[in-house]
């Protein structure tokens, strides 16, 4: 659970300093762009991540169903 805000928080920090680091309007346009898709993609990650270490901390895992009768 922890390691997913971590995680974002190193993404975000890394996408800061790589567009402050372009020279040009174009190269930092694209960096821009490069930069939001790997945040949108990662970001629905981290947060399934997070919700799914929570349920196993409750322990919501401890016993699975071992057939469709048991649902």
């Amino acid at each position: 659970m922890v390691l997913g805000p971590l995680t974002m928080t190193f993404l975000f920090i890394q996408a800061i300093d790589k567009v402050g680091l372009t020279h040009t309007d174009i190269e930092r346009t694209n960096t821009i762009l490069q930069w939001a898709i790997i945040l949108f993609i990662f970001l629905p990650i981290s947060l399934g991540l997070m919700v799914f270490g929570f349920y196993a901390w409750k322990g919501e895992y401890d016993h699975l169903p071992a057939s469709s009768e048991e649902l």
